[in-house]
């Protein structure tokens, strides 16, 4: 192995790093490899960009617009309501939640599916007075075991076959190969969620979570014979307050919501601020205000058909990620402005503009009612709690169903191809009416494809210049040469890689090492593949490893170490199962 080899090795694990601390998006580390790959002259042009034309990443995109399609047509609202009903124990909701969302994650991708049921399992736990800290985490489960399923359950399975039949030149997996493996290691794990989970997950009342709106609102009106009156709000000074924010503007029993710096001031309006209430004597030593008079009935508390009260989590792609409250400029990006921020199942307390976001932070924003339905097609948030709800249409909801149907079918009985059949049902939603256009292209999820495709580039380079097969000789001489060993070791390398960094970024670069060892060792490839593709769904230990642990982390008030309880047996259970059905099935001993 020349320098080349050692180059992209070293490559690789700072891209590992890089992801790891979660302070860089993958698919710009991944995208960063591939230039560096490229412009190095390790791989050429045809390696590095050979991800973006893998069928593989293809019929994911196309399976993107197949979800889309059942969630706007109000697919997955239909299941809710008929499969849910009233359950009185916890076991009794839990079950209710993980196998019909493990089923229906076997054929759509688990991501739309969870973010779909977030705000659903909102307004059910407040229904049967069970707290969504005992189902968030079983949703995430659940979904991860049911992308095990089959080929399209997630992508990574879709884009390890993929990049194995590019690199073998095989004719790669049907659609149901992986089922002999994972139909046996989910309902293990399903089992163990129902008898393992209740027990541990925390009891948090997301409902006290931002508790009175006096606690972290101010009102104060506008002096009629101040100097404010007639002012803009820019040029009173209220824009740009250190701790507090203007969130409305109450009015003749009107209200301006995220007020605009250009809005006139007027003599006895009630000005609502949010942020740090200890802030009100700063407020109020500004000449032209005065405290409220109407302090018995807080702005907030009234019903407007000009404001809504939303709850939304950030989610794992929102472009306001890393920056604070104020540098985000809620205003001008979404016309809704922030009014707390809870992490951890707890409220932020301090001063609001200087908090940093992360993923899964719920803030309690007040909007304009456009924002709901806007938000809905968009990546930036997850609807958990809606004031003024719409009732979904669900009359294209059975003809989504039948899509996907016929699509699955024709895949399995090989009448079409995957691709081809992921790419007709993608069109049949968009035609039908079932999405919009807008909606499909939205639904498609870009830096997960920009991170799948560009990882191919990482994983052509340690197949061309001998890394791949000197690590793979490597991890065999560490099991010394024992298949069974072996699938351990693959099984644990890249299951501890998935915690870490994305599961595909983990699967892709590590294919081509799992068939140089196969090769190296005389041994078939398919159960080592198998083993890929169940380690790298298997990520329960961190909301880091698998991107539907991190869409639940805020939604269901969980700490770090909630994930760490609930996580790590279900690894070393699902690892177990999953190795011992691969052995059983390929006589590996």
């Amino acid at each position: 192995m020349g320098w080349e080899g050692w180059f992209s090795m070293s490559l690789g694990v700072v891209a590992l790093l890089l992801m790891s601390v979660a302070r860089y998006e993958p698919h710009w580390v991944m995208m960063s490899v591939l230039i560096v790959l490229s412009a190095s002259g390790i791989i050429g042009a045809e390696t590095a960009l050979a991800g973006f034309s893998n069928a593989g990443l293809i019929t994911v995109a196309a399976l993107f617009i197949v979800a889309a399609g059942i969630n706007h047509s109000g697919g997955i609202d239909l299941l809710t309501q008929h499969v849910l009903g009233k359950p009185r124990t916890v076991i009794g909701a839990q079950g209710r939640i993980i196998f019909p969302v493990a089923l229906l994650s076997g054929f759509l991708n688990n991501t739309p599916v969870v973010a779909t049921m977030i705000p659903a399992l909102h307004a059910w736990s407040r229904k049967i007075r069970i707290p969504t800290s005992k189902l968030m985490i079983p949703l995430s489960y659940a979904a991860i075991l049911g992308g095990t399923l089959t080929l399209i359950g997630t992508s990574t399975n879709l884009i390890v076959n993929g990049q194995y039949r590019s690199l073998t030149g095989e004719a790669g997996f049907s659609i149901f190969s992986i089922t002999k493996v994972g139909l046996p290691v989910a309902i293990v794990g399903l089992i163990f969620i129902l008898l393992y989970l209740p027990r541990v997950l925390p009891v948090r009342k997301d409902e006290q979570k931002f508790g009175s709106a006096r606690e972290f609102t101010v009102e104060v009106t506008v002096d009629p014979n101040g100097p404010l009156v007639g002012r803009t709000v820019d040029e009173a000074g209220l824009r740009d307050l250190d701790q507090l924010y203007l969130v409305e503007i109450e009015r003749d029993n009107n209200v301006v919501t995220a007020v605009p710096s250009e809005e006139h001031l007027r003599g006895n309006d009630r000005l609502v601020f949010a942020g740090d209430t200890q802030a009100i004597s700063d407020l109020l030593r500004i000449n032209g205000l005065m405290p409220s008079t109407h302090d018995e009935e807080p702005s907030l508390d009234k019903e407007r058909a000009e404001r809504r009260l939303v709850e939304a989590a950030l989610s794992p792609h929102s472009e306001v990620l890393g920056l604070t409250v104020r540098d985000a400029r809620f205003r001008e990006r979404y016309g809704a402005v922030v009014l707390a921020i809870a992490r951890g199942g707890e409220r932020i307390p301090g001063n609001l503009g200087s908090i940093r976001l992360k993923p899964g932070d719920v803030l309690l924003l007040e909007a304009r009612p456009a924002f709901v339905s806007r938000q809905r097609s968009e990546r930036d948030f997850l609807l958990i709690n809606d004031l003024d709800t719409e009732t979904p249409r669900h009359h294209r909801a059975y003809l989504s169903w039948g899509i996907l149907f016929l699509l699955v079918g024709a895949a399995a009985f090989n009448v079409v191809s995957m691709l081809n059949a992921a790419l007709l049902g993608a069109a049949a939603m968009v035609l039908s009416g079932c999405c919009s256009i807008s909606q499909a292209q939205k639904g498609v999820d870009v830096p997960v494809i920009l991170t799948i495709a560009a990882s191919f580039a990482l994983g052509g380079a340690l197949e061309t210049t001998g890394a791949a097969r000197y690590i793979g000789e490597s991890i065999i001489a560490a099991g010394g040469g024992t298949p069974l060993l072996v699938l351990i070791l693959v099984y644990i390398t890249v299951s501890a890689l998935t915690e870490v960094i994305t599961n595909n970024a983990a699967a892709v670069v590590m294919l081509p090492i799992v068939l140089s060892m196969a090769a190296a060792a005389g041994v078939a490839a398919e159960p080592l593949v198998l083993a890929v593709m169940m380690a790298a769904s298997a990520s329960f230990a961190t909301p880091l490893g698998y991107q539907t642990n991190m869409m639940v982390y805020g939604p269901g008030g969980y700490r770090f170490a909630d994930y760490l309880r609930a996580g790590i047996p279900m690894n070393i259970i699902i690892g177990i199962t999953s190795i011992t059905v691969i052995a059983l099935l390929y006589d590996i001993g």
